[in-house]
């Protein structure tokens, strides 16, 4: 009774077992190249006047990337905050590094 109701069904082709298996191999690749590319690249650090710094947040991190008066002020307000504030102890070395420290 099955066999009627799901008309159609079968086993696939040597082809479209071969195209699946293709598609799945591309997927497979670009994930794992992907992968790799991210490990590698290089990353934007903190430069001369521009600070770039990842902190834990809620939805996993956040990116700060300020250049110029930005990055001095923001760099000031970190370096004013509390010495045991988690975001300001991630913040001020790469404002060191920008040579941003007040």
């Amino acid at each position: 009774m099955y066999g009627k109701t799901n008309l159609g069904a079968g086993t696939m082709s040597a082809r479209q077992k071969r195209g699946l298996g293709i598609a799945g191999s591309v997927i497979v690749l670009g994930f794992a190249g992907f992968g790799i590319w991210s490990a590698v690249a290089p990353d934007a650090g903190s430069g001369p006047g521009c600070v770039n710094v990842t902190v834990p947040s809620s939805t996993g991190g956040a990116t700060f990337h300020d250049c110029g008066a930005q990055a001095r002020a923001f760099c000031h307000s970190e370096f004013a905050a509390p010495a045991d504030d988690a975001i300001a102890t991630r913040v001020r070395p790469a404002c060191r590094q920008a040579g941003l420290d007040n």
